[in-house]
């Protein structure tokens, strides 16, 4: 049978995989983007979108009337709460959203079709190979070709494992849950997270418990934790979240779950990101802030990063992706995993959620970091501290890796 061929070919159809495909046929190439799963599939998410990731939205041209608005942070760290606006005056907006991923990922892959792509459901797609390179995919009995195949598959499976792009081991990963919950303040305009969750046998988690008012009805409530904590493997994510629920219940006047919890594995880390006719975008090249667990922002930057380069040049994209994708994200990324060793050990983790909301001043940085709004070039105080906070975990990094908790 002849190959079917296209400029590009894209595995995965959410946010990144999206992005590059609205990016791509709006450029003129011929795309094609194939996922397992059904059109309207529901994504197991947190559904919360940091001010940079409608900057991204915007920058595709996506239409927000189905989002929630939202305009802040609301902190709490044991009987601290600190409840903060999005900054003004930045390169991205100064609000977020809650937008449930089966509506987010409908727009934009509804986009990525408006702008021409293909759009092949319920159907794997595995990479094939001319030697060591990427030449296209196979899916359903049928062999596609291209210059270029985009991997947007979330967290690793069997094409991370074809490619090499496994996390890496020795690196940190989150794991999390949420369901949605009917609320009497479904309408809240700002996200609320606490930083202060415990365990069932009492030990700290190096994470937090989130309110995300959809404006729906309904929030989204979750818990999430690094796997830097001591007791990881043992760590009960559905006692988790109905330890904090109890916690929210009477505030937030919490009905019955809709449906039951779900979970998911956030990969942090990846081993490659691009090879010889192929690029990993969002969180299948491990683009996933350790802070607090967001890539959607990532994952939408990135797409749109390969496809630019693909449509200016086939023949260097892969390679050009991986150099500025890198310049784009590693730094920060790399002092949030070295964070992450750090805040494993209890006692770290309790003075510094102190210091993280209590002063306004240090309560906006950390806002900024839990907004994904701070990297390597962001001015200010928070650039600042960044920069200095990267140094000195750099420094640290091999003491942390040595103490870190036993998981």
């Amino acid at each position: 049978m002849t190959p079917m061929s296209a400029d590009l070919l894209i595995i995965g159809a959410g946010p990144a995989g999206a992005a590059a495909a609205i990016r791509a046929a709006r450029g003129g190439a011929s795309v094609v983007v194939f996922d397992k799963a059904p059109y309207g599939r529901d994504k197991v998410c947190g559904d919360g979108l940091t001010p940079r990731a409608i900057a991204a939205l915007n920058e595709l041209d996506i239409p927000l009337e189905g989002a929630h608005h939202i305009v802040g942070l609301r902190m709490i760290a044991n009987s601290t709460v600190r409840e903060l606006n999005w900054p003004d005056g930045s390169r991205f907006p100064n609000h977020g959203a809650v937008w449930p991923r089966r509506r987010l990922d409908a727009a934009l892959i509804d986009a990525a079709t408006e702008a021409g792509a293909e759009v092949i459901w319920e159907t794997e797609a595995l990479p094939i190979f001319d030697g060591d390179r990427v030449i296209g995919v196979e899916a359903d009995g049928r062999t596609w070709h291209a210059p270029l195949t985009v991997v947007a598959t979330g967290a690793p499976g069997k094409v991370a494992k074809m490619l090499g792009t496994d996390r890496v081991e020795d690196e940190p990963f989150g794991l999390a849950i949420r369901a949605y919950v009917p609320s009497d303040r479904h309408d809240s305009q700002h996200l609320e997270a606490c930083l202060t969750l415990k365990d069932e046998h009492g030990t700290a988690v190096p994470g937090y418990g989130w309110m995300f008012p959809a404006g729906d009805g309904t929030v989204n409530i979750g818990a999430g934790a690094l796997s830097t904590m001591r007791g990881f493997k043992k760590l009960n994510l559905n006692t988790l979240l109905d330890d904090y629920r109890k916690l929210v219940q009477d505030d937030w006047g919490l009905g019955e779950f809709v449906e039951r919890p779900r979970a998911w594995r956030l990969p942090m880390s990846a081993q490659r990101r691009h090879g010889d006719g192929w690029v990993a975008i969002g969180d299948a090249a491990g683009l996933i802030n350790p802070m607090n667990g967001e890539g959607i922002d990532y994952g939408l930057e990135s797409g749109m990063l390969a496809a630019d380069l693909y449509l200016e040049n086939p023949a260097t994209a892969a390679a050009r992706y991986d150099v500025e994708v890198g310049a784009r994200f590693d730094a920060f990324l790399s002092t949030g995993r070295r964070f992450s060793f750090l805040i494993g050990h209890p006692w770290i983790l309790k003075s510094g959620l102190r210091l993280a909301v209590g002063t306004d001043a240090i309560a906006k940085i950390t806002l900024q970091v839990m907004g994904n709004l701070v990297d390597g070039q962001t001015p200010g105080a928070a650039g600042r501290i960044f920069r200095i906070t990267d140094k000195a975990l750099e420094t640290a990094d091999p003491v942390l890796r040595k103490t870190r908790a036993a998981a």
